[in-house]
């Protein structure tokens, strides 16, 4: 493989030796090689991180063959459901969708591989919900000296490291999933005025089950989305509705915007405020998954950012106004997320959490903005999401995760030698 790139194409990497590896057996020769090499392995899942987490010049490892559900245990609750970590969501909701099951909660991009969206606490939004390493239970993994080893609730402090680990401990190669019985959601979205949507964010937030908005800079318009579990029978888009808001305005007209503000940045504010017009309420009943999960042909990078939710207005204004000050034709993302203690490095570690993302169209400067939006956001208590941009080291870092030296111990432990590395990792972990 000459080269590899990630899905927005700007984070590329020539690796010494790049892997697909059919088996465990396979995963198990390619880390003992790596190791008789002295080269260092960091795998790829399906390229949705933003930052340079993946890149590298040893050994490249795929697990695109490694997919598809092992075992299932049915529970009282749902079941647990064993997956290889290079299983796509979107394979993954098919095949529990067939089982009459569900994952509770997922982000709106369903590309991304289980093991990939779990080591870099990828989340959907709603208040009483945690993000995707909330519902591992178990995982299996091949550790630095090619030891095969399944982490499980019996060793808990391993497991919490597990979680979330940026590919620092050892290559994942299964994952066992807490989930629930299918269910159908009721999808509304509505457009309203930014100030009412801020004045009433609390309320909006835990009334539903999941809610969400997003903003244009340079308007004073957000289209919030709530997504409510019924019971009543569904009532999926037309095609013809769907074609028109998934493939016209969310794709095709959102994507001619960012490319004439990319060509003429002074017209952005213009662009912006007719892209904002273009909002339409929206409403729909379907499968979980269907709701939670779109198709994006628009290519960007991001920046997202797990603040206090006690802080969620002030902080949305403070970016909402900071993106008016640079060339960006993409909205601001505005989610919410629980409390938890299940991951060390958990951007939501005992807190409940706004998480706000801000995007730039490709091929356009993105550094200046996302600087601004870091230092707002740090602000505020701000944690990055380990799957976005960021420009945080290890050392200011480590203040912001209470179980910070915790995790390092079991890197310590799993990986003295740092077989799992490279620069990126060295920056935000050390």
């Amino acid at each position: 493989m000459a080269r590899w790139r990630n899905w927005t194409g700007d984070q590329m990497c020539r690796p010494a030796e790049y892997a697909e590896p059919s088996d465990v057996d396979g995963v198990v020769d390619v880390v003992r090689r790596a190791e008789s090499t002295g080269r260092v392995v960091r795998v790829a899942g399906s390229g949705h991180s933003f930052s340079d987490v993946v890149a590298t010049d040893g050994v490249l490892v795929h697990l695109g063959r490694l997919r598809g559900i092992r075992s299932l245990e049915r529970t009282g609750r749902g079941a647990v459901v064993t997956v290889g970590a290079g299983t796509r969501l979107h394979e993954l909701n098919r095949e529990l969708d067939g089982l009459g099951l569900a994952m509770p909660n997922l982000g709106d991009i369903d590309r991304q591989t289980v093991a990939g969206a779990v080591a870099t606490a990828t989340h959907g939004t709603g208040a009483r919900h945690g993000n995707l390493a909330t519902r591992v239970v178990a995982l299996e993994m091949v550790t630095a000296d090619g030891t095969v080893t399944t982490i499980d609730r019996g060793d808990p402090e391993t497991l919490a490291a597990a979680r979330v680990p940026l590919g620092a401990l050892g290559v994942v190669t299964a994952v066992a999933l807490d989930v629930v019985p299918a269910f159908r959601l009721w999808a509304r979205d509505r457009p309203m005025p930014l100030a009412e949507v801020l004045s009433g964010i609390d309320e909006l937030a835990d009334r539903h089950d999941h809610f969400e908005f997003h903003l244009f800079p340079h308007t004073a318009t957000a289209l919030t989305r709530t997504n409510d579990v019924t019971g009543v029978p569904a009532r999926p888009q037309g095609r013809a509705s769907r074609w028109v808001d998934e493939t016209l305005l969310r794709n095709r007209g959102l994507g001619a915007v960012c490319r004439l503000g990319r060509t003429a940045p002074t017209a952005i504010p213009l662009l912006n405020r007719l892209a904002a017009t273009a909002l339409r309420p929206a409403e729909r009943v379907d499968v979980a998954h269907r709701v939670f999960c779109s198709r994006r042909t628009v290519r960007f990078t991001e920046t997202e950012w797990a603040m206090p939710r006690s802080a969620a207005a002030d902080a949305v204004r403070a970016i909402h106004l900071a993106g008016g000050r640079y060339d960006v034709t993409l909205p601001i993302e505005v989610r919410f997320g629980a409390a938890d203690t299940d991951a060390f490095l958990s951007p939501s570690w005992d807190r409940d959490t706004v998480f706000v993302a801000a995007h730039v169209y490709r091929g356009m400067p993105w550094e200046p903005y996302f600087r601004a939006v870091q230092d707002i956001a740090r602000s505020f208590d701000g944690r990055p999401h380990w799957g976005k941009r960021h420009l945080m080291r290890a050392d200011a870092l480590a203040p912001l995760y209470p179980a910070w030296e915790r995790f390092a111990a079991v890197r310590e432990r799993l990986d003295p030698q740092r077989r799992f590395t490279n620069p990126h990792v060295t920056r935000v972990l050390g």
